[in-house]
């Protein structure tokens, strides 16, 4: 239930702001020239909602993120790379590669920079807006995450573990308008809501699941909600503002299992049950957009995490370059 609420909250606020954009739009008796057009902005996007537009049959877009994930007493610095290839028109498909090294106070750091997992992904156009219409771009996306990361068996350095071990399936729906503001300017809005289904997964000794040397049992890792509404306003052509608003639903994980180094096995080889609990997070992701091209631009913004449920808090800077050929 509080997912639904989480949902409706966010699409409330998201139809406030922007109806009150829409409501305000120039009329037809003013001048065409105070009114932006759909084609002068040069847009990088937003830090976090991906955008339902597809790409044009034959055209790539490559986006690498640097970012730092930073919370009380860790620092987990990262990078994720979107490439994606227009195969169709309404059809784009494509991988995003993760890496990462993680800092902490109480204990090893990383080996090194480690490979996370790999996330496959194919995304089809159902709708294109247009000037006049109502209705926007909308788009269903489909992802796998394929677990090439190191999960578990991390011995002395938990913090090599960039992986969850499990294959991951989302679906998602992403939806992406356009209003014009009482100054003639452009605020873009994107609306986007996946679920995430994992399966189960092994897991040998210390892992990313908290177990710890000599554990053997298995891991059914909890599904993930993510609502993500977002707004752009175009200051300039080359200038933009964004603004991601999201809500992130993680179910109980369940990792059940034996230590075999229990000197009372087999004896008594009592079952080992840990139970992670569910998590809720609200986050929001100020960011600036400045972009040298059409087709080139650089994003600079944070995410921060500060209220929700068996969530940390974290504020994570991220930059981002964004080209399209």
């Amino acid at each position: 239930m509080r997912i639904y609420v989480a949902v409706a909250l966010i699409g409330l606020s998201s139809w406030i702001a922007t109806s009150s954009a829409w409501s305000q739009q120039p009329s037809s008796g003013q001048a065409s020239e105070t009114r932006q057009s759909l084609d002068d902005p040069w847009w990088t996007g937003p830090m976090l909602a991906p955008s339902a537009a597809t790409l044009s049959r034959g055209h790539f877009l490559i986006e690498p993120y640097v970012f730092d994930v930073r919370s009380a007493h860790a620092n987990g610095f990262g990078s994720l790379t979107y490439m994606n290839y227009g195969l169709l028109d309404k059809l784009t498909v494509g991988i995003i590669p993760t890496a990462g090294f993680n800092v902490v106070d109480h204990g090893p750091n990383s080996s090194g920079i480690i490979l996370g997992d790999v996330t496959l992904q194919a995304q089809y156009r159902l709708k294109k807006f247009y000037e006049g219409s109502w209705i926007p771009t909308t788009s269903i996306a489909i992802q796998e995450t394929l677990p090439t990361g190191k999960y578990d068996a991390l011995g002395t350095r938990p913090s090599d573990g960039l992986g969850s071990g499990a294959y991951t399936t989302t679906l998602a729906l992403y939806t992406q308008t356009y209003f014009w503001l009482p100054n003639g300017r452009i605020l873009r809005m994107r609306f986007n809501v996946s679920q995430g289904l994992s399966g189960g997964v092994g897991v040998k000794d210390v892992s990313v699941y908290g177990t710890s040397a000599g554990f053997r049992g298995r891991a059914e890792p909890g599904n993930t909600t993510f609502v993500d509404a977002s707004w752009e306003y175009s200051i300039t052509q080359r200038w933009v503002l964004a603004l991601d608003a999201t809500y992130c639903h993680v179910g109980n994980t369940r990792t059940t299992g034996q230590n075999v180094l229990d000197p009372t096995r087999p004896q008594n080889s009592s079952t080992i049950m840990l139970n992670s609990g569910s998590s809720e997070a609200f986050g929001f992701a100020p960011a600036i957009e400045y972009s040298w091209k059409p087709n080139l631009g650089v994003l600079v913004g944070t995410r921060i995490i500060a209220i929700g449920h068996n969530t940390p808090t974290t504020i994570t800077p991220a930059i981002a370059i964004n080209f399209v050929h």
